[in-house]
């Protein structure tokens, strides 16, 4: 599947000052946006080093100490920075003017607000970031100044128009991120119970916009754009200023939470679409409604602890805030590749993938537990997610982006009831409150999550952004589990607990198509899902081993069927075009062994329908896995891990036959298949930390890429950075 992030780019000739508009080749959207962020992402590398170099030296900012509070006062002095989610509502009016004709201008307007669309994962919400510093006069007074960008979901409008100059087309605007920058004045009394600021803040507004113009019929007199054609304008800037009111309230000594409504308005703003001949001009005003939370870095300065540790997290009785953060840098050297198809592995290039989630919790009576997690998703995989069966990048969507936009990826409540047995001490981490249960319960979870959360769990291999990144370890290969093309669909789970056994079972929500964005809204696609795991312990060290098995009811198609079309066709094999409504299955088995304190071992392995196309997640038929994770306190470094791992990856003669006759999966379809193998993958990390963030070291051998014996072997080179709080 092409991914929907990449987009047309605008390019300026600076000898003749003119706008062009050029389709983005090969990922020259994704390469620039990309630079971008590694540029980031290494400047705030080697600024946190600085940082930390100046504070050991006891070197801080010279700010005034702030007033003197009551003992049981928040301090609001100081520096902050936090994260924010919201809504918006959006208008633009724009007018038009054709450049290739006399006529009479055109004038319309926009809605830019989008309803939430649950299935969709669509809306017009943001999700972003701001830092400031605020002083706390001895009146109570506050002074300060704040910054903040945001990343929208979906805050953009569209408008059809048509005369006998332009015949008929369409215009559209989005907004593809803002910030602010703002003065803040505020007023923090003395209540008695509870830690609170009123304030009033306005300033600076930019936003970087999209503006589309798509030909539906007819011709534009003057210009050369048929029906069909689309010009897009990408990362146009705007100008503007802001102003809003807010309330805070301080939660503990760290942590303050805040409700702010903000109006920004935009001066107009024009842009030429050659081919269409026309100049559109336009305004932008939005609204919005964020909630967030803010962390004090330090009152007289930044502690260094903020550089070496990382915040720490909110976790309170009620309620509790979580974040994470993984940058991922891939690069495949040139290998042998003697022809290309749509879903091949292109040879030398590299790809960056960043995403930023937060796990928002809330105790909603005895036992249940409400999470949410907003994201920020931005980058590709190597050759758009494709190209390889057992892709190499799990943190890496289907859908890539070159600029960062907001998902609400998991949604969800999970009651527990104890049952009897011993009490468990609970830890606190990303979606799980601290505190206790018993070893014999029942778990429900309902909602919007990861199939994966629940099912064929591994604690080695498991988390792309913590240990391997192969799809084919964090699990099963053959487990073709329900999700959107981002890895979350909407479902029910149940997990019993009995002594050393766990029967888990699940039904869960399809895609309206196989490989699909968009989930079924009338849940007529579904898959049932059973797991049973054993628990035990051999020489005194734990270990487990489960079995995971599922049914998937869905339009599917087979791969005689797509052959059998082709033959009569002459095209390619097309299994979108044989298919009906039909059961998929499969069984995968899990194996976890910790063998020393330091050392643990995992195995995997599984089959599926061989004769029917998957339809969630990737091209594998049938699987085998198993690694190694070595913790390094045999070399003095207890918090770094080597680890190591090997698949064997197979699909059956129906799918080779099917993919020699020009057929496409998920992942793969070099466009002919004449010498099939087994996808044999390799993958090492070596992971270290390094102040606050871990570092890992990636490598993986990708013999016969996507069961191809006339291309490779590919080594992937990776580098991942990761840090959570």
């Amino acid at each position: 599947m092409e991914p929907t992030g990449a987009r047309p780019v605008v390019f300026i000739d600076t000898a003749t000052a003119e706008w062009q508009l050029k389709a983005p080749a090969s990922g020259d959207v994704a390469a620039g946006v990309g630079a971008v962020m590694r540029g980031l992402f290494v400047a705030g590398i080697l600024l946190a080093a600085l940082a930390r170099g100046a504070f050991a030296a006891d070197i801080s900012l010279p700010v005034k100490a702030p007033p003197k509070l009551q003992e049981n006062s928040y301090d609001w002095s100081g520096f902050y920075a936090g994260a924010h989610f919201g809504y918006a509502a959006g208008s633009s009016r724009w007018s038009a003017t054709s450049t290739g004709a006399a006529a009479p201008a055109l004038t319309g307007s926009l809605d830019l607000f989008n309803g939430y669309d649950m299935f969709k994962g669509t809306g017009s919400y943001f999700v972003g970031f701001q830092g400031g510093y605020n002083y706390l006069l001895p009146s109570r007074l506050l002074l300060g100044i704040e910054a903040d960008i945001g990343f929208p979901n979906t805050l953009g409008g569209t408008a059809t128009f048509a005369s006998p100059v332009t015949g008929t087309a369409s215009y559209a605007e989005q907004v593809e991120m803002s910030g602010t920058l703002r003065g803040r004045l505020g007023y923090a009394p003395n209540l008695g119970t509870g830690n609170w600021l009123f304030y009033a803040t306005g300033g600076l507004a930019w936003s970087y916009d999209q503006f589309t113009r798509s030909q539906i019929a007819g011709a534009p007199v003057g210009g050369t754009a048929t029906p069909g054609t689309m010009e897009s304008l990408f990362l146009v800037p705007r100008l503007g200023g802001a102003a809003g009111v807010g309330v805070e309230l301080g939660l503990t000594p760290s942590w303050a939470a805040r409700l702010e409504y903000l109006y920004t308005g935009y001066g107009s703003r024009s842009v030429t679409f050659p081919g269409g001949a026309q100049q559109f001009t336009s305004s932008l005003a939005v609204q919005s409604v964020r909630v967030g939370l803010d962390y004090q870095l330090g009152h007289t300065g930044i502690d260094p602890d903020i550089f070496t540790k990382g915040p720490s997290a909110l976790d309170l009785d009620w309620f509790s805030f979580k974040g994470q953060t993984t940058f991922i840098e891939q690069y495949a050297p040139p290998f042998r590749s003697p022809y290309l198809g749509p879903h091949s592995l292109d040879p030398n290039q590299g790809r960056e993938s960043w995403d930023a989630m937060y796990f928002v919790g809330a105790k909603l009576w005895q036992g249940a537990e409400l999470w949410v997690d907003p994201e920020i998703d931005q980058g590709f995989g190597l050759s758009n997610t494709e190209g390889i069966a057992g892709f190499p990048s799990g943190a890496s969507f289907k859908v890539g982006a070159s600029v960062p936009y907001a998902r609400v990826q998991r949604a969800f409540v999970r009651q527990t009831i104890d049952l009897g047995g011993d009490s468990q001490k609970v830890e606190a981490d990303q979606n799980q409150f601290a505190g206790s249960n018993t070893a014999d319960r029942l778990v429900i979870t309902v909602g919007k999550y990861s199939v994966s959360d629940v099912f064929d769990q591994n604690k080695y291999a498991q988390n792309p952004r913590k240990d391997f990144m192969n799809w084919a370890l964090i699990d099963t290969g053959t487990f073709d589990y329900a999700a959107d093309a981002w890895g979350y669909s909407y479902g029910a789970a149940a997990e019993w607990y009995q002594g050393p056994w766990t029967l888990r079972a699940g039904v869960f929500d399809l895609t309206t198509m196989p490989n699909g964005e968009d989930l079924d809204p009338h849940f007529s696609q579904f898959q049932w899902l059973g797991e049973i795991e054993r628990r035990y312990e051999l020489w005194s060290h734990p270990g487990k081993i489960a079995f995971t098995g599922f049914l998937t009811r869905a339009r599917l198609g087979t791969y005689e069927d797509a052959i059998a079309l082709a033959q009569v066709t002459g095209g390619p094999a097309d299994i979108a075009a044989v298919r009906q409504y039909r059961s998929r299955t499969g069984l995968g088995v899990n194996l976890e062994q910790e063998i020393t304190a330091d050392l643990g071992l995992f195995a995997r392995a599984g089959f599926a329908s061989g004769d029917i196309e998957p339809e969630s997640y990737t091209d594998i038929d049938r699987t085998v896995a198993a690694g190694l994770a070595l913790k390094g306190t045999q070399w003095h470094r207890p918090d770094d891990t080597f680890a190591v791992a090997a698949i064997v990856n197979g699909i059956t003669k129906e799918h080779q036959a099917f993919l020699n006759a020009g057929g496409l999966g998920i992942l793969v379809g070099d466009g002919m298949l004449p010498h099939p193998g087994l996808e044999q993958i390799i993958e090492t990390y070596y992971q270290l930390p390094v102040y606050a963030w871990h570092l890992t070291f990636d490598y993986q051998l990708v013999v016969n890429p996507a069961y191809n014996r006339d291309r490779g072997p590919v080594s992937i080179l990776g580098l991942r950075a990761q840090t959570e709080f």
